[in-house]
């Protein structure tokens, strides 16, 4: 089995020819803030490229590597302190930070959640019907610093409502998680799909709430760098964004080999006492529709892979105007163009999608 340590020892396939002079430099190992706190195959669109049977990463001079955090903030202090080289943009917590204090330059520049991975998950006979019920509710977040309370935050202000008298409780993930909601601790869980995926796994029946109309139309993740290192390392930023689209979509189209690529490259992730069999159809259960969230939605105008669009960067400042009650937030934060840029986009998609595509499909792991 291939693990990490192995990996410098096979060169796989679409950039054989051209990667022994690479392979002959010094790494950029590039440190990802992951909030997720646990790598697991959640995480295959990224680390399915680190196998040296697709070698996405490491014949262009980059890796990555990550780095696990308990929340947004704490991976907003970390990039801003350099321990880290990228992580997620949540514009809901990123746009009142960088208002606050206006040396906190980062700039989000890949977008791998184009659609919107965020729910709302209440025990089945709940009365809660419309996200407007949220109002005044327990509401169950990961942690005190999780994006759920900011996205709550967001749907009600849409609808001109107040969260003054919603309660956020910390339920944690998985079973502790459900045995909240079973046990009527919170009235419902906010959360990424993931998350509520897993709470279903162990037990708990929950139902799906629609979220906000104009709330369910942003994307939900962006990566981030400081414009520092935008500056510093673009050949390298460049490198390791494609790598990420292109695990992206090998994932996307044969997500089964995404998990096991996963664990060849991380087998301490994987599951201990249950079959690889099961616990690969928890994985696709969890990942089955945070794999349709990866892509473009067939009626966005820009396809290409990790683009924004000022158009949305104007919607996130003013949702998260609306949420955090700062009617003054896009003065504070100006031009809108600064929070975001395109400038690795083209560079990123220049290579043949069909071919990863192919790939994935006829892939054996």
């Amino acid at each position: 089995m291939w693990t990490r340590r192995d990996f410098g020892l096979g060169l796989g396939a679409l950039g054989l020819a051209g990667s022994l002079p690479a392979l002959a430099q010094k790494l950029r190992v590039m440190r990802v803030a992951n909030t997720a706190a646990v790598n697991d195959p959640q995480q295959c669109f990224v680390t399915a490229g680190q196998d040296p049977r697709l070698n996405f990463y490491k014949p262009h001079g980059v890796d990555v590597e990550y780095v696990n955090m308990s929340s947004m903030t704490q991976a907003m202090q970390m990039l801003r302190a350099g321990h880290v080289d990228f992580g997620p943009a949540v514009p809901g917590i990123l746009l009142p930070a960088m208002a606050k204090d206006p040396s906190l330059d980062f700039v989000s520049v890949y977008k791998w959640l184009p659609r919107n991975a965020n729910v709302i998950v209440v025990k089945p006979g709940s009365p809660i019907k419309t996200a407007a019920d949220l109002a005044g509710k327990r509401i169950g977040v990961r942690n005190q610093g999780d994006a759920g309370i900011v996205v709550t935050k967001t749907m009600l202000a849409e609808m001109g409502l107040s969260d003054d008298k919603c309660e956020y409780i910390a339920i944690g993930d998985g079973a502790p998680a459900g045995a909240a909601i079973d046990n009527d601790r919170v009235d419902a869980l906010v959360a990424f799909d993931t998350a509520a995926a897993r709470i279903e796994l162990v037990g708990t029946q929950l139902r799906y709430v629609p979220l906000t109309p104009k709330f369910a139309q942003v994307g939900s993740g962006w990566l981030c760098v400081t414009r520092d290192l935008l500056k510093k390392e673009r050949k390298a930023l460049v490198a390791l964004f494609q790598g990420i689209a292109k695990s992206t979509l090998f994932s996307y189209n044969n997500l089964n080999a995404g998990i096991d690529l996963h664990w060849a490259v991380y087998p301490e992730s994987k599951p201990k006492g249950r079959s690889e069999d099961d616990a690969r159809k928890e994985l696709a259960f969890i990942l089955k529709d945070r794999r349709n969230s990866w892509m473009r939605r067939p009626d966005d105008p820009d396809q290409r892979i990790g683009a924004s669009s000022l158009a949305e960067w104007k919607t996130n400042i003013e949702m998260t105007a609306e949420s955090s009650k700062d009617p003054k937030l896009a003065d504070q934060l100006g031009d809108p163009n600064r929070l975001f840029t395109n400038e690795l986009i083209d560079d990123i998609n220049a290579f043949d999608k069909q071919a990863i595509v192919d790939m994935a499909k006829s892939f054996k792991s």
